[in-house]
């Protein structure tokens, strides 16, 4: 089975409180992008599960999100075949788009499908939450407000269609020394979800793009400038506004032409602020199969 786990980004991102358990509760916009990782599965009869990628750096074993996604459900249902995972990378690691999640999210839904488990996309996205915060998400897909630690979901319309530039710096950020870093009192000023929201089911781009805030910029870009020298280059290049995605480095830019993303593209590539630079487009299932039966 051959498989496309789609990245996100986050149109609009707070933080609204930190909990005893040192859980941080969020309200978000998340948002699937044309982005993907390349993803084979593919049952073996050695028991084992195996895992291969194209980039070296990444863990094969049970310290990889779609080892944990594939012996949650072989173990749940006492599957004893094995199974083995090829992993073509394309989304940036470490860069506050969901990389590992939506991998694991692919081999959740990959299980599913070649052992014939029967189980609904509610229930795949109710065992993906033990994987990740991020897993339900990216079963789901398209564009939805997230709230609670990431897994209260509600689907929200698809916003107009715009272009994307992304462009991720070469420094990995920690989630976690972010939201340590994060000092909720101090801040008195917090993105305005509820606005965005109005806005994508508006189809209003100019809302949308006023409304394009993330809190975690307050910890991240303080850490790393170079986030907001690119975010710089895109709004003084034609893009309607500029945010870093989720805890970061990975900044994206709306532009209503794609050439003009493109030209973007080939500034900050030259700037050498960012190697693995996009230009692509917003993804919604929903919106795609529409397409297809019109067709």
């Amino acid at each position: 089975m051959r498989l496309k786990a789609y990245g996100k980004i986050n149109l609009a991102l707070d933080v609204v409180r930190r909990r005893p358990d040192g859980y941080h509760e969020v309200k978000m916009v998340m948002q699937t992008v044309k982005i993907y990782d390349g993803i084979e599965i593919e049952p073996t009869d050695t028991g084992k599960i195996e895992i291969e990628t194209n980039l070296y750096f990444l863990p094969v074993n049970e310290n990889n999100l779609m080892y944990k996604a594939a012996k949650l459900l072989m173990d749940e249902f006492d599957i004893k075949s094995g199974l083995k995972i090829v992993l073509q990378k394309v989304i940036p690691v470490s860069a506050g788009m969901a990389g590992g999640s939506t991998d694991a999210a692919a081999v959740l839904y990959g299980v599913n499908k070649i052992f014939h488990l029967g189980l609904s996309t509610k229930q795949l996205m109710e065992r993906g939450v033990k994987i990740g915060a991020d897993v339900p998400y990216c079963i789901m897909r398209g564009t939805a407000l997230s709230e609670g630690i990431g897994e209260k979901l509600t689907a929200i319309q698809a916003p107009p269609h715009m272009w994307l530039l992304i462009a991720k710096p070469p420094i990995n950020v920690s989630t976690k020394f972010v939201y340590e870093n994060l000092n909720l009192p101090q801040i008195d000023r917090h993105p305005d979800v509820n606005a965005m929201v109005k806005a994508i089911e508006n189809g209003d781009k100019d809302r949308i793009a006023k409304n394009m805030e993330n809190i975690l910029e307050t910890v991240t870009v303080k850490e790393y400038p170079v986030i907001e020298d690119i975010k710089n280059i895109m709004k003084d290049n034609g893009a309607v506004n500029a945010l870093m995605s989720g805890s970061g480095p990975t900044v994206f830019g709306l532009f209503e032409e794609k050439e003009q993303a493109e030209k973007v593209k080939g500034l900050i590539q030259e700037s050498n602020m960012a190697k693995q630079v996009f230009v692509t487009e917003f993804y919604n299932p929903k919106v795609m199969r529409r397409r297809k039966r019109n067709a």
